[in-house]
């Protein structure tokens, strides 16, 4: 499996039980009911994906959009 934008929307989506189409790129995903044990559970799912990053990474942002960047960012340094 391949981590894209989209999947990590998805996997959310699923997380806090909401639609996908309802999760905004820049939206803070705490408001939404993202806590830091369901990130976790994101995060090694991500990780076991290829995902280079650790939660201090992912919780420096609570948006898919930061994360993302923080993704490429590590992508781009390989």
């Amino acid at each position: 499996m391949t981590v894209t934008l989209e999947s990590m929307r998805a996997d959310v989506a699923a997380i806090i039980h909401e639609n996908p189409e309802d999760i905004g790129f820049e939206d803070n995903l705490m408001d939404l009911g993202l806590d830091s044990m369901r990130l976790m559970n994101l995060i090694l799912a991500w990780q076991e994906a290829g995902v280079d990053l650790d939660f201090g990474e992912f919780a420096e942002e609570f948006t898919l959009a930061g994360w993302w960047r923080a993704i490429e960012a590590k992508r781009a340094t390989k």
